[in-house]
């Protein structure tokens, strides 16, 4: 009757101490249980417009720069420089190694 009621006691503590294990695998796995926030949505189109602005090529400006900000979501502020403020911006190059972003 002992060994019954001992052995019970640590089957049911095993059980339990696997569930909080699976529980503990799943968070991590999934993520914490409160959402998360959403991406960031940039208008490429008006971004760029601002930045090439004053450009002596604006058609070659805006598409260069639109597909910089299709690839980094973000574009500096300002019509020149500040790739500080979006770092993926400033480090796209093209085949040559010059900078690709306006």
């Amino acid at each position: 009757m002992a060994f019954s009621r001992t052995f019970t006691a640590y089957t049911l503590l095993f059980s339990l101490i696997l569930f909080n294990m699976v529980g503990a695998h799943q968070t991590s796995i999934y993520g914490a249980t409160s959402p998360s926030p959403l991406p960031q949505t940039i208008d490429c189109k008006v971004a760029c417009e601002g930045r090439c602005k004053v450009s002596s090529r604006p058609n070659l400006c805006n598409r260069a720069c639109g597909s910089c900000c299709a690839v980094c979501k973000c574009v500096p502020p300002g019509t020149a420089g500040n790739f500080d403020s979006c770092a993926c911006y400033g480090k796209l190059t093209t085949r040559n190694q010059i900078r690709k972003c306006p």
